[in-house]
């Protein structure tokens, strides 16, 4: 246990009014005759002035006598967590998390944590991932209490363990890929022997489900510098355990068929859609279309006779290779279409500037997009990464053009609803047909004329599809 400096005691005190619940709580277990303290990510960010609405408590309550604690207080309790020493609890629009001192540690075997109760606050912050979050402020006395220098490596932007690195990840792999995710929240400096502690422990990550490496990940893509962690996963070699299409984007380069380097232009692109995000915060599925938007390169290159590196249909491979890799990680369906799609229509922008674009290719473009409209204008301009200034601007200018048009167009067609000039009823009542397939087939193609020549008169839209039926043997 320390004293405080001026400016820790002005942190710890803010943290405590504008919580002032935590006292509350503390004096609750006190008075039932146990400790609480303050503890992790929320002493980290009152340190670093940063103040958020999740609390996290340690104590050396059991489950069982912290819910008896809580009890008639708490607006709502959560017993999700309780094998694993954790209750959660909710007040006045506090998320709070208190747990059982523990030392937690794998087997080495199994994927899932063995959960030992501890007894005593050091041995509890022992066991915590890194210094910076291994520190504890005991409620209502607040005593800090900082036993790994977890302040100095606040001051030095540094990411180390209280324990030796190997120890730490040996308990639990996963923090290999919290490090990472710290560095780039943080943007702190990962110490030399955690980082050779990565290196040479990568292997243990494959103990970990997919979905809890995929939840850190997801954390990792949305923080404040991704390109940061994502160089870490790289040269530590663990994104080659769960992502190892993104290690696979270092391609040979050679004097004989030079080409852009497509590991270095991937993290320039993911940092050139975080510029356009705006101010909605951050967006996974354009960072991760970003991230995987060239990973079919490595399997379409090719070298033509005259020398020239090609990686025709990457897009259509890279689509496939990321539906299988976001499904491997779990993610939510919806999400691997969103990006997946991104993934698939990113080069389709490259040639317009020719001005071989009708409005018929414009009404295709938008209505592929469909919804992912706003993210594929993002993800295409990010992907302009030439260092030839002429070059660049006569993209910009040419994508400048293109929505321009896109707005002109939807202003006189609203072209997110294109639908064909007839609906269904029509079509079976002019065909003379039942409900079924030959009607989703005359949808489908008036709805090909409408994209190909815009808005037709009723009359020559049903001579159109009179014309379709008779090509197809229907009447």
């Amino acid at each position: 246990m320390s004293e405080l400096n001026s400016a820790e005691r002005k942190a710890v005190a803010e943290l405590m009014r504008v919580s002032p619940i935590a006292d509350e709580l503390g004096g609750r277990f006190a008075a039932a005759g146990h400790e609480l303290h303050l503890v992790g990510g929320s002493v980290r960010d009152a340190l670093l002035g940063r103040l958020g609405d999740d609390l996290d408590f340690c104590t050396d309550a059991h489950p069982e006598q912290t819910l008896d604690v809580v009890k008639g207080w708490a607006d709502a309790i959560w017993e999700t967590g309780r094998e694993f020493g954790t209750i959660g609890v909710q007040k006045d629009g506090l998320r709070i998390e208190i747990t059982t001192f523990r030392a937690e540690a794998y087997d080495g075997v199994t994927r899932n944590p063995v959960v030992r109760y501890g007894t005593n606050l050091l041995d509890d912050l022992r066991r915590r991932d890194f210094t910076i979050n291994a520190m504890a402020v005991s409620v209502p006395g607040h005593v800090f209490t900082d036993p790994y220098g977890g302040r100095a490596d606040l001051a030095t932007r540094m990411i180390r363990t209280p324990d030796a690195p190997a120890r730490s990840f040996s308990d639990d792999p996963l923090r290999m890929l919290r490090a990472a995710r710290f560095a780039a929240k943080l943007q702190f400096t990962v110490d030399e022997s955690v980082i050779s502690a990565m290196r040479d422990m990568a292997a243990d990550l494959d103990r970990i489900t997919p979905e809890r490496i995929r939840d850190e990940f997801t954390k990792l893509l949305c923080a404040v510098d991704p390109v940061v962690g994502l160089r870490l996963l790289v040269d530590t070699g663990l994104a080659d355990r769960f992502l190892p299409e993104i290690s696979g984007l270092k391609l040979e380069i050679d004097e004989h068929a030079q080409h852009k380097d497509v590991y270095e232009h991937t993290l320039i692109v993911v940092a050139n859609a975080i510029r356009l995000e705006g101010a909605s915060g951050p967006d996974f599925v354009l960072r991760m279309a970003a991230l995987m938007h060239d990973v079919g390169k490595p399997a379409t290159k090719d070298v033509g006779r005259d020398g020239r590196v090609s990686f025709h249909h990457h897009e259509v491979v890279g689509a496939r290779l990321t539906k299988a890799r976001m499904r491997a990680l779990r993610y939510p369906k919806d999400v691997i279409a969103d990006v997946v799609e991104l993934v698939a229509l990113h080069l389709r922008f490259y040639g317009y500037g020719r001005g071989e674009w009708t409005d018929s290719a414009v009404r295709r473009y938008v209505t592929d997009a469909g919804p992912l409209l706003a993210r594929l204008h993002k993800l295409t301009r990010s992907d302009c990464t030439t260092r030839n200034r002429r070059k660049a601007a006569a993209l910009a200018a040419d994508y400048d053009a293109l929505e321009e048009r896109i707005a002109r167009l939807q202003a006189e067609e609203d072209l997110a609803r294109v639908r064909p000039d007839l609906d269904g009823n029509a079509i079976m009542e002019l065909l003379g047909v039942p409900p079924g397939p030959i009607v989703g087939q005359a949808w489908r193609h008036l709805k090909d004329l409408r994209l190909d020549r815009g808005p037709l008169p009723r009359d020559e839209a049903e001579a159109e599809l009179l014309k379709w039926a008779r090509d197809q043997g229907h009447i």
